[in-house]
């Protein structure tokens, strides 16, 4: 069994990891990425459409532009990609992590390190996921599925669409359908605001006159070998109205319900995830609950943006840099979630220096107020023109905003 030694091992190939490595390796650091697919860009690689950059390098590129940028960055780096490759599993010996990862080519390989970090992204919830009834014919996919079959294989799925679920994937597939000759006959969304970006809505919907169904739910698929529609069923005052549903007719289905950090291997390795986000539960410097794993990207929280991934996941990198020349934070505050707030990522902060935070509403708002308080106390009240679940919003606080807290005090963000 072939074994190599780095200063850390980053598990996934996309924006996240490859912004994790970059950092690695520009604080003096060894670093391999581990990638199962043949090639780095994970995900990116099917995204064909625009909308990727606009941070990171404030201009508009596609998915696989955006990818290509840092694989430029890479070339040339002493970082090893270790393509075709999959993580089975970490393990801890003594100060070490023992990384074992299989590849059709190469066999099995062992990786020790001092520091992972876990940047493995997402996946796709199914139809087993949300239960819908009904038959099981041919024709139902996940809009990611439906997305590499025509971007990249080359296959169309069907001709005549609904999609379930106003993710952004979906949206988006709902356009490209469009575009290469398909009749998307609707998007049905069980809640009653979109689930997806703004500029999704109105680009992949409002501009091709495709129809958005809020407030229902998919209560039948029809069809035996092939689907043959759909039935939804309006909601009201919070239950269903039976005698108000329809069909729309139909011969494939793509599903957008949403997605699930990929942390299967994390809890393997005995990381604490949130049940709030899926993901692990982390400090101030990104880091698990086990000490030296670090995470970051969407299989931390999943991101609306990629240029929000990108940000992290280079704090995740410099962090893990730092961690292993002997850093350690000095002392952290607790952050909690306040009124009208999901979540909020990482779950401490560092009073000693300045930190980036992020989190989602549970609520759809506009001339929303953000309100950080420490201990109860306000220290700062910010007005949002517009708030809502899909879109993550970011903030960061400052050291002198902390510097004069409490050894045990909270900080608490809500929206109001």
């Amino acid at each position: 069994m072939k074994e190599l030694c780095f200063d850390a091992v980053v598990i996934g190939g996309g924006a996240a990891g490859m912004a994790a490595a970059l950092e690695l390796e520009a604080a003096g650091r060894s670093a391999a990425v581990v990638e199962r697919e043949d090639s780095l860009g994970g995900i990116l690689g099917q995204c064909v459409h625009s909308g990727f950059g606009l941070i990171e390098f404030d201009e508009e590129l596609t998915g696989p532009e955006f990818a290509e940028r840092f694989e430029e960055r890479m070339r040339g780096r002493p970082i090893s990609a270790l393509c075709g490759c999959t993580v089975l599993s970490i393990e801890a010996e003594g100060a070490e992590k023992v990384v074992t990862c299989a590849s059709p080519a190469k066999g099995v390989s062992r990786l020790r390190a001092k520091a992972v970090v876990l940047a493995m992204g997402c996946r796709e919830r199914n139809r087993g996921n949300i239960r819908i009834p009904g038959t099981r014919p041919a024709g139902v996919y996940t809009a990611g599925l439906a997305q590499r079959l025509v971007n990249i294989e080359g296959y169309v799925p069907g001709r005549e669409i609904v999609v379930i679920g106003s993710g952004d994937i979906g949206l988006i597939m709902a356009r490209r359908m469009s575009w290469i000759g398909c009749k998307v006959h609707a998007v049905v969304e069980i809640l009653p605001y979109p689930s997806g970006l703004t500029r999704n809505i109105v680009q992949c919907l409002n501009d091709f006159g495709i129809p958005l169904y809020l407030s229902h739910l998919t209560t039948n698929i029809f069809g035996r070998r092939r689907v043959e529609g759909i039935e939804a069923t309006p909601i009201e005052n919070g239950g269903l109205v039976p005698e108000k549903a329809f069909r729309i007719p139909c011969d494939t289905v793509l599903l957008a319900v949403g997605l699930v950090p990929e942390n299967e291997l994390s809890r393997e390795a005995g990381v604490s995830l949130n049940p709030m986000t899926n993901g692990p539960w982390v400090d101030s410097y990104l880091m698990t609950s086990v000490p030296g794993v670090f995470a970051c990207g969407n299989v931390l929280h999943v991101h609306d943006l990629a240029d929000y991934v990108v940000e992290e996941s280079r704090r995740a990198g410099r962090f893990a840099a730092a961690w292993l020349g002997g850093a350690r934070p000095e002392r952290e505050l607790r952050v909690k979630a306040g009124s009208n707030v999901r979540y909020v990522a990482p779950s401490r902060v560092e009073p000693g220096r300045d930190n980036k935070l992020y989190l989602r509403t549970m609520i759809v708002k506009n001339d929303a107020v953000l309100e950080v308080k420490l201990d109860g106390k306000v220290l700062r009240s910010t007005k949002r023109n517009h708030v809502q679940p899909s879109e993550m919003i970011s903030i960061s606080l400052g050291m002198t905003e902390l510097e004069f807290a409490g050894p045990d005090a909270v900080v608490e963000i809500s929206i109001l």
